[in-house]
């Protein structure tokens, strides 16, 4: 086979996960761009959102009731992060990776002392699945049970309730909190409460990607996430790169965050099909990351060079 016909045949799980991870990476993004919070709760996180999916499905529970579930689990965790912040007086960060080391033995116990649990699609009703993700030999088959779609209007929906969630008061006064919190509370914003908020609702919609995610594989790991908020920063860095200039609108730019994470998937199936050993795969993305990350600060040096030039020309 190949390389082009292999890459082909690739992208339809690349873009699947890409898909997964870009609400992941939404779920960054309101931390780390909107409230101007390194939140590493979220490496646990989504790892949680998958136990708790997993759990339920097993035990028969409704695969949406099973995600709603771990977005109600991720929200927990968040709200965790956010009274360690808050109340205890503990640094962000420091509060994140707490919670994160928590919810490892939580995760253990959600799913019965097991390092995985699996959930066969043969066995049980799962809302995606990798196995039907080349399935396109009709529309009834590709609607009902390819994940593309389902996973592309999922992405629209939670875009388009965060948009009418941040343009509401509270959600205006979440956004006050992240860009000035000093002038948030002159203006009796109470940003302790805003903050815990944040966090709930970034891990919640973390949580929710781990659901999908371990549904999409077939089983839950307990060290699934593992990495997971440097995938998600890479979305986040990939989606203002490649977009910032285009989407100024905050829905655009949420859908920026989305389209990033699957870009990232697709680098990163171009690499491995090139014959890269899966053992680097930590390392690739690292470095892809670190490209991405690198592409901003490059780009401001070389417009510097080229005013100074400017400048000189015209002294």
């Amino acid at each position: 086979m190949s390389f082009l016909s292999a890459l082909f045949n690739s992208m339809p799980g690349a873009v699947a996960q890409g898909l997964i991870w870009g609400l992941m990476a939404i779920g960054v993004y309101i931390t780390f761009r909107i409230l101007d919070l390194a939140d590493l709760t979220v490496d646990g996180s989504i790892a949680t959102g998958g136990a708790v999916a997993v759990m339920l499905i097993r035990g028969g529970c409704n695969p949406v009731l099973a995600l709603l579930a771990a977005f109600a689990a991720g929200m927990l965790a968040g709200f965790v992060t956010g009274m360690f912040h808050t109340r205890c007086g503990i640094p962000a960060i420091l509060s994140g990776i707490l919670t994160q080391l928590a919810l490892y033995s939580i995760n253990l116990r959600i799913m019965g002392s097991k390092a995985n649990q699996a959930v066969g699609v043969d066995k049980y009703s799962l809302i995606v699945s990798q196995r039907y993700v080349r399935e396109f030999s009709g529309i009834k088959e590709f609607l009902f049970k390819n994940p593309l779609p389902l996973l592309l209007a999922l992405t629209v929906v939670i875009i388009a309730a965060l948009y009418w969630f941040f343009g509401t008061e509270k959600g205006s006064a979440l956004r006050a909190t992240g860009s000035n919190p000093n002038m948030a509370r002159a203006q009796g914003i109470n940003t302790n409460s805003n903050i815990v908020l944040g966090l709930m609702l970034s891990n919640g919609l973390v949580a929710l990607s781990g659901a999908l995610l371990a549904q999409f594989q077939g089983a839950s790991d307990v060290n699934m996430g593992r990495g997971a908020i440097v995938i998600g920063l890479a979305a986040v860095i990939i989606g203002e790169v490649v977009f910032g200039k285009l989407f100024r609108n905050f829905a655009l730019k949420l859908l920026a965050v989305s389209i990033g994470a699957v870009i990232y998937y697709i680098v990163l199936q171009i690499v491995l099909q090139l014959g890269l050993n899966t053992n680097d795969l930590k390392l690739i993305t690292a470095l892809i990351v670190a490209l991405f990350l690198s592409v901003p600060y490059w780009k401001s040096k070389m417009f510097r060079v080229k005013a100074q030039k400017g400048g000189a020309r015209h002294a």
